[in-house]
């Protein structure tokens, strides 16, 4: 099982939602954050230069799958590029288990 955790920009949302449900995955988690890399604003203002890091909206999203890890990652990359700095990162990462809280099903079955 593969966990595919994803930062993107909001306006591409939708986007990426439906590529991952084309992939059969079964649900999804969105969280709505605030952060920053490495972009930042910079300004001169009367012989001082002054540099600001910002906090950039972004949507989290988590789905883990039994099999569609790369294929998720790559379907999220296609529909969340803009070629803009801060188009995003993708982490996927291995699930050791996963247990449905409500009957007791576990990995596979669980998601």
């Amino acid at each position: 099982m593969k966990k595919i955790e994803a930062i993107i920009k909001p306006f591409k949302l939708d986007e990426v939602k439906d590529a991952i449900l084309q992939l059969g995955v079964g649900g999804m988690t969105i969280t709505e954050v605030k952060g920053f890399g490495r972009q930042k604003v910079t300004r001169r203002s009367i012989g001082a230069r002054n540099t600001w890091w910002i906090f950039c909206p972004r949507s989290r999203s988590r789905s883990s799958s039994p099999r569609h890890g790369p294929p998720g990652a790559q379907g999220i990359k296609e529909n969340a590029y803009t070629g803009q700095i801060g188009d995003g990162k993708i982490f996927v990462a291995p699930v050791e288990k996963a247990v449905r809280i409500r009957t007791g099903e576990e990995d596979e079955d669980a998601i």
